[in-house]
């Protein structure tokens, strides 16, 4: 969180917790701490701050804010990318859906999986000591609570999205209850878990909260209606959806009807720095630069994926756009997407001889792929570098290795080199922009499925024409290079049937939210992720044949394998995801 306090984290590693037999001398070994000593406000606020950087100290490696790997790679939004199927293997393995054995060699999702049960822990761990200190003491007991819980709910519901079984671990559990504590749950009870810490907060928290980046009541209650959607679609025990609860999705409406919030007026407000934390900010991961550490607090999270031969960045080159990506932004004379044949025809001609990549004669765009993808001979970041007039129009030559992936890069997660806020350390890029968790597009679109699949389907398909509305407006910047380029995006009539309502749903939430790492869990949530995926990659291979062997396999790989070594550790008490 940016506030001016430094919290020492060493401290969470030195506080002496086990009292003392009657017969030791009254010593207190210098570097151990009592629970006294850490539970003055002071120190209160210090482990709730450092809660707050537990669900952001991400890694390349083990990734826990962006999801590009989980969720974008996964999917049919983007390649691996890198130097070819070997570098950083494992994502190429995903990306085949070739993970039958979770054995040691899987280390990402393993680390992912600690990563997220470490945040959960400093949550847990706050919460121990909060809850045994007065009101009177710690006057912002309750509001840190929620926020405690909050945060505990936000993991373990990103560890359910990969994994589906996991063990619920809360603070009031004692050493061994952890350690027995199962993840052969049901799918409602799971959900229901994690719901009520977010009914806390949200029956807790302030509307709004003094310090940026606090989790309040609007937070919660975005929270509430994502998870309520999610838990309408009823998975059996094979991930197969068998039912959409109604209940659950009138209660998606009524969350999403209590969260503040606004669009911003332009698309790129969303993937800049300097707009962090603006009104469509509604829960996000917070990162500073110049802040006394020795890097910066700044997200190294897709310090991969700068465009490699730049000369600008540096490495490495992961995250491209997939064709079939780049395709659906295609529009027809009403300014509509191609619902069923985008991917008919490439949109883009190969590159030419002065490095460009001509649009396609008489095709017409939806302007957020231009906020979306770097595309050869278009401007990188909406604009030029001062005194260099040329070299930040993307080109071909930062393909680092075209012949497998293509030649297409990622926008949203890019800074330019000149931001304040760029941080490169060694070959690796990190800025202190925010990553959004949640967007309040991501509300509005949440709301408008619930009422389409409720048959309020005009309501729903208004709510899509905001999101619409506001793409026509997000051409200001110089986002598009020459005459050829056409925009041209229209709202849809507010009198579809419910079939066609739901699939314009879907494609709107595919192209507001392209290369964010949402995309694959849409499709497990829909129940759509085999037949969606393996048409994908029935059509792509011909065009990329790294992709030849891939196939999505139904029952299984809707979710990762329970690491291994959790298996292992717990003496078989965690049940492996069917399939593995």
């Amino acid at each position: 969180m940016r506030n001016n306090k430094i919290f020492l984290f060493g401290l969470l590693a030195m506080i002496f917790l086990s009292s003392c037999s009657a017969d030791m001398l009254e010593y207190k070994p210098e570097g151990l701490l009592s629970k006294s000593d850490v539970s003055t406000p002071e120190n209160l606020e210090g482990l709730v701050i450092a809660a707050y950087a537990g669900i952001a100290n991400d890694e390349m490696v083990g990734p826990i804010t962006h999801q590009w790997v989980y969720g974008s790679v996964r999917a049919d939004d983007a390649y691996k990318g890198g130097g070819g199927i070997g570098d950083v293997d494992v994502i190429h393995r995903y990306e085949m859906y070739n993970l039958t054995i979770p054995d040691y060699g899987d280390w990402m999702t393993p680390r992912t999986w600690v990563n997220y049960y470490k945040a959960i822990s400093r949550a847990n761990f706050a919460l121990e000591l909060i809850n045994e200190t007065s009101e009177a003491t710690f006057p912002n007991k309750k509001i840190r609570q929620a926020e405690l819980r909050f945060l505990r709910a936000h993991s373990h519901f990103m560890l359910k999205l990969l994994f589906k079984k996991v063990p619920y671990i809360v603070e009031t559990m004692s050493a061994d209850e952890k350690a027995k504590a199962s993840n052969d749950m049901t799918n409602d009870e799971l959900w229901n878990k994690i719901a009520d810490d977010f009914l806390f907060a949200f029956n807790t928290l302030p509307q709004t909260q003094a310090e940026a980046g606090r989790a309040d009541k609007g937070a919660a209650a975005a929270y509430l209606a994502k998870l309520r959607l999610y838990q309408a679609y009823e998975q059996n025990d094979t991930h197969k959806v068998i039912n959409i609860n109604p209940t659950r999705l009138q209660e998606v409406i009524t969350y999403a009807d209590q969260v503040t919030g606004s669009l911003e007026p332009d698309f790129g407000n969303n993937f800049l720095f300097g707009y962090d934390n603006g009104p469509e900010s509604i829960w996000a991961a917070q990162f500073s630069k110049n802040d006394g550490t020795l890097v910066s607090r700044v997200s190294f999270v897709t310090g991969l994926n700068s465009p490699h031969g730049s000369g600008l960045y540096g490495c490495c080159g992961f995250h491209l756009a997939s064709q079939n990506m780049v395709n659906a932004f295609k529009t027809n004379a009403n300014g509509l997407p191609l619902l069923d044949n985008f991917n008919q025809v490439d949109i883009f001609n190969e590159i030419d001889g002065s490095g460009k990549a001509p649009l396609a004669s008489g095709v017409t765009l939806d302007p957020r792929i231009d906020h979306t993808v770097g595309i050869p001979g278009r401007p990188f970041k909406y604009r030029n570098r001062v005194n260099n007039p040329n070299d930040m129009i993307y080109n071909f030559s930062w393909a680092r290795d075209p012949g497998v992936y293509g030649y297409f890069g990622n926008m949203k997660e890019q800074q330019a080199p000149d931001c304040s806020c760029f941080v490169k350390e060694g070959p690796f890029i990190g800025t202190s922009k925010n990553i959004d968790f949640i967007r309040y597009a991501d509300v509005l679109l949440w709301k408008a499925e619930a009422l389409i699949q409720l048959n309020q389907v005009s309501q729903g398909m208004a709510i899509i024409n905001q999101i619409r509305t506001r793409a026509n407006n997000s051409k200001n910047r110089p986002i598009n290079a020459g005459a050829s380029d056409v925009y041209n995006i229209g709202t849809y009539p507010l009198s579809l049937s419910k079939v066609e309502a739901l699939k314009a749903l879907k494609f709107e939430r595919r192209l507001e939210f392209a290369m964010e790492g949402f995309r694959f869990f849409d499709l497990v949530r829909w129940g759509e992720a085999a037949e969606v995926l393996n048409g994908y990659i029935e059509v792509e291979k011909t065009k990329r044949s790294f992709l030849s062997n891939a196939h999505f396999t139904a029952g299984r790989d809707e979710y990762y394998p329970i690491p291994q070594r959790e298996i292992d550790v717990t003496g078989g008490l965690y049940k492996q995801n069917p399939g593995y």
